[in-house]
């Protein structure tokens, strides 16, 4: 077990019904209490965390500088994170300063040019 598995304990109010019905349900499948709860974090904190809504917010607030890359990691993953990670980088950094290549002729000399008022909404016949 690594230190981030080492139980904490966590102290919340919860209305009295859903208690009372955690406890019916625990004890019906002879389960404890904290187990149930446990379970039913992780799996919130996993759908939650598969959400495109989610990670587009996650995304918006560390590109905007609210969220730091630990905070990302611990949110999305760590593959995310660090995608989010690569583009805020490349988003941040200067643009390349690449002149056209004037060496290709791209078009093969071939190039044409279309004149729109003589273009037709017919599909092309070939």
């Amino acid at each position: 077990m690594s230190a981030s598995d080492d139980p904490r304990r966590v102290h919340f109010q919860s209305p009295e019904y859903l208690v009372d019905r955690l406890d019916a349900i625990a004890d019906l499948f002879d389960k404890d209490r904290t187990d149930l709860l446990v379970n039913a974090i992780r799996e919130y904190i996993e759908d939650t965390a598969e959400s495109k809504t989610f990670q587009n917010l996650v995304a918006t607030k560390y590109y905007n500088g609210q969220l730091d890359f630990e905070t990302v990691k611990q949110l999305v993953g760590a593959e995310t994170a660090q995608q989010l990670r690569l583009l805020k980088a490349d988003l941040e950094g200067e643009p390349f300063d690449l002149a056209a290549p004037d060496d290709v002729d791209i078009y093969d000399g071939d190039a044409g040019t279309v004149d729109p008022e003589n273009v037709s909404d017919d599909v092309d016949e070939r």
